[in-house]
């Protein structure tokens, strides 16, 4: 959610009837296909302030002529710019650019980027630090109006008695709902169990699925919280290795009875699970009985690439999706989901109610209202262009002094770097406060890729960019 920012320092807004035109250049010899080309375009003719926010971009009919493409380029170049925030639809009217402060530039340029400040700007991060640190989002900017008027609703109800183990009926059907717009996923509200985030949804999993001595498989490196909550259970955590495009199947054992991934941004190497993968990580967990858990914590937002569907979608019977609020909303909020197959649904929910386990029923119904409303889709679409300009940035300033992997979708980047080098960065990095983070503590026994894993979600644009020369100055010293 966003509230509308000050109009200091903005241009001049244009009139709601204003049409631009668009002096696109697409290559029907380049291996990219058109219709990126054409997204790709416009994503850097927004960000240049070519195009500026309000204005009427022109329909798909007639672009495509101009272009000498199908129309369907267009569209689809479109819609994937309205699933990243990047335009407004107005009923009747046209397409336009989204009415988004575009972000001033620095007052003023180091003479040397490469040079590293004595002393970093004491605002943002925190203990006065720049935080590049991943897994958190930014939670400064909301639409305090929707917030306060969600939490009205919620206060308007009397308090429950019986706390449903499945979560508010009409919570679970516009969670349903959700996924079925933001996903592609055809499921129902029996599908759906509201928990309080990805780790409640790890244990529930566990709970349901695992018992003593049972093998779980997490993927190596992967998210420690997995590693954690199954091992809590009396599970034997088994490794699982990953590659720049996610987990490997080939090789996984037979014996797992859970494997943990996370296929739409490999945490932490930022891989995308591709199709064919997918396909046999599926006839995997047919062949062997083994249920998959896949977290699809940063599935909402990407940048460059189209969504590609959820395990879940592919094969209901073998996967159980869990999501979370905590990154596309806040992670105070408390609020994530579980999807299975009904049968497993109900009986997660009956372990739930011998453990007294429950989502919190007011917050239930403020989510509720949100997601009722259309505050949580408008609030989704803003941050996908705010965390679309952050990525343009660390790539920018990153790129030319490290390989990064992970750059198309989520809140984090791998930065490569050598074994020697890594912890030394973070550690002149902290004395210039930037906080950074390795992937040593990410592998489940000794690291075999070393570098950097950097989020943008909570720093500001200012602060990421600040924090971005001292890192890059640093690479430059240390590595090279």
């Amino acid at each position: 959610m966003h509230t509308p920012p000050s109009t200091a320092g903005r241009r001049p807004q244009p009139t709601a009837r204003t049409h631009v035109d668009l002096p696109v250049s697409l290559s029907r010899d380049s291996a990219e296909p058109l219709t990126a080309q054409l997204a790709g375009w416009l994503r850097r003719a927004m960000l240049d302030g070519a195009l500026a926010p309000g204005e009427r971009l022109p329909s798909t009919r007639a672009l495509a002529v101009q272009l000498a493409v199908s129309r369907t380029v267009v569209t689809e170049a479109y819609q994937q710019l309205y699933a990243e925030g990047w335009l407004d639809g107005r009923h009747g009217s046209g397409t336009y650019v989204a009415d988004i402060e575009t972000p001033r530039p620095p007052q003023e340029k180091p003479s040397q980027e490469a040079r590293v400040p004595a002393e970093p700007p004491p605002d943002g991060g925190i203990d006065g630090g720049i935080d590049l640190r991943p897994g958190e989002p930014w939670v400064r900017d909301y639409d305090r109006a929707a917030w306060k008027r969600a939490w009205r609703k919620a206060a308007d109800l009397p308090p429950g008695s019986s706390p449903d183990p499945y979560g508010l009926p009409r919570l679970r059907e516009l969670l349903a709902d959700h996924l079925r717009r933001a996903r592609g996923m055809a499921v129902g509200p029996e599908n759906v169990l509201v928990t309080r985030g990805t780790g409640n949804g790890l244990d529930l999993c566990a709970m349901a699925l695992l018992g003593t001595g049972a093998r779980a498989g997490v993927e190596d490196p992967g998210y420690h919280v997995a590693r954690t909550v199954f091992a809590a259970r009396g599970a034997e955590v088994v490794p699982c290795p990953v590659d720049a495009d996610g987990v490997v199947v080939d090789g996984l054992p037979h014996d797992l009875r859970v494997l943990y991934t996370t296929p739409a941004h490999q945490y932490p190497l930022g891989g995308r699970l591709p199709i064919p993968r997918r396909e046999r990580l599926l006839a995997w967990a047919r062949s062997t009985g083994a249920t998959i858990v896949e977290d699809d914590y940063d599935a909402e937002f990407r940048y460059d690439v189209a969504p590609l569907p959820a395990l879940y979608g592919l094969d209901p019977a073998r996967v159980v999706l869990l999501g979370t609020l905590s990154k596309t909303l806040a992670p105070d909020v408390g609020v994530g989901w579980l999807v299975g197959d009904p049968a497993l649904v109900e009986r997660i929910a009956g372990l739930r109610r011998t453990v007294a386990d429950r989502t919190s029923g007011p917050v239930q119904q403020a989510v509720a209202t949100l997601l009722e409303r259309g505050d949580l889709d408008r609030h989704l679409r803003r941050m996908r262009l705010e965390y679309a300009r952050r990525r343009a940035l660390v790539v920018e300033l990153l790129g030319p002094v490290c390989r990064l992997r992970g750059d198309t979708a989520g809140l984090h980047v791998l930065a490569e770097l050598p074994e020697t080098v890594a912890p030394a960065v973070v550690a002149r990095a902290r004395e210039h406060g930037v906080l950074l983070d390795s992937i040593e503590r990410h592998h489940h026994g000794r690291s075999r890729l070393h570098g950097l894993v950097i989020g943008y979600g909570s720093a500001s644009l200012a602060d990421v960019r600040r924090g971005c020369h001292v890192l890059a100055g640093l690479i430059r010293q240390m590595a090279g």
